[in-house]
């Protein structure tokens, strides 16, 4: 889960992951929309994968990146966990 959360911590990585919702794109596609330079979108891109949040596909020289909601959800589901959904010794709701 540190993992997850170190990949979101950056605000370009929660970009990345924004415009991974609407499907798949490009390395190249995703680059375009940012103004740094290519090896620190690699290390972003590097990031997200590490965390398991995206999945890329290599087609000759083209990878493509695609959300891997999954972790993303299976991540929220335990974060949301550690703080628990039941006030204590009343079995209500909170």
């Amino acid at each position: 889960m540190n993992k997850v959360f170190e990949a979101l911590a950056h605000p370009t990585r929660r970009q990345i992951l924004e415009m991974l919702k609407g499907g798949s794109k490009t390395a190249g596609e995703l680059a375009d929309a940012f103004d740094v330079s290519k090896p620190t979108m690699s290390g972003h891109f590097a990031k997200l994968k590490e965390a398991g949040l995206i999945q890329a596909d290599q087609k000759g020289t083209t990878i493509t990146y695609s959300i891997n909601m999954s972790v993303l959800e299976e991540v929220l589901m335990g974060f949301m966990g550690n703080f628990g959904t039941q006030k204590e010794g009343k079995g209500e709701r909170a």
